[in-house]
């Protein structure tokens, strides 16, 4: 059955190889993305910030006005910013949390109203390993992926009644641009104490992110998501070390964890 379905991040990465894989499928996709783009097959660009309230719901309710439903929304938008959480400026903090948990609240308030009157519709929010356990150097970004793991969960408890559907994926380490398009802390590699061990760190996790799984892998779960009948709240897609470490993270005491993070990372 074809379904209208917006993702947001359509750009680039999860976002680019979700919407080209589910406009194959025959559905059709609105590819949501800061800059301007030409439409392809199945896929109508649209320019929007996911941050700015009024242009989300500008856009939401044209495509509404177009199709006359909103059956799926993807939430993929998403950006980090690397550094310690002591040294993080506050615009440095806004854009993070905006942009990852906001511009998710931003959309799913926005496209609620039509689901729970059709009585029926699909969430997926992107979340991230990263949102399962606080990562060093990258604080502010896990703590806007805890936030979406939050808000999902209490979310889904919310509509479920309404015939909605939410569900969360928490990627690991994937090949994308993600990598190339992440802001640093100057403060951070500046300083005497954090520099050092931030430069160690982060070339772990840069090393991890170039070597990870295609974002064609992620975008396959996510299109079954997407026709399954009954999806589940959680999906981790990661390697199999990684999908470990969710499993070590629900056993473990949470000391026993810091020891393990701040050995992987060598922090």
């Amino acid at each position: 059955m074809n379904q209208v379905i917006i993702i947001t991040g359509a750009s680039s990465g999860f976002g680019k190889a979700t919407a080209e894989l589910l406009a194959t499928k025959g559905h059709t996709v609105y590819g949501l993305c800061r800059r301007e783009l030409a439409g392809s097959n199945n896929i109508t660009y649209c320019q929007c910030d996911v941050r700015n309230r009024s242009q989300v719901q500008s856009v939401v309710n044209q495509i509404f006005a177009k199709e006359g439903r909103i059956d799926v929304l993807v939430n993929n938008a998403g950006m980090g910013i690397g550094g310690a959480l002591e040294l993080a400026t506050e615009e440095e903090i806004d854009l993070q949390m905006g942009t990852n948990f906001m511009g998710c609240v931003n959309m799913c308030q926005a496209v609620l109203p039509h689901m729970r009157k059709a009585r029926r519709g699909k969430i997926v929010n992107l979340s991230s390993i990263g949102g399962v356990m606080g990562l060093p150097y990258q604080g502010f970004y896990s703590a806007s992926k805890f936030a979406i793991e939050g808000f999902s969960e209490a979310l889904s408890a919310e509509v479920r009644g309404f015939g909605i559907q939410v569900s969360l994926v928490e990627p690991g380490d994937f090949a994308t641009g993600f990598t190339g398009s992440r802001r640093n802390s100057q403060a951070t590699h500046d300083d005497p104490d954090y520099g050092p061990i931030f430069k160690r760190s982060l070339a772990i996790i840069e090393k991890e992110e170039n070597g990870g799984l295609q974002p064609e892998v992620l975008a396959r779960r996510i299109a079954k998501i997407v026709e399954k009948r009954n999806p589940s709240l959680r999906y981790v897609v990661a390697n199999l070390e990684q999908w470990l470490s969710v499993v070590v993270k629900r056993v473990v005491s949470g000391n026993q964890m810091v020891s393990i993070l701040r050995s992987y990372y060598k922090s």
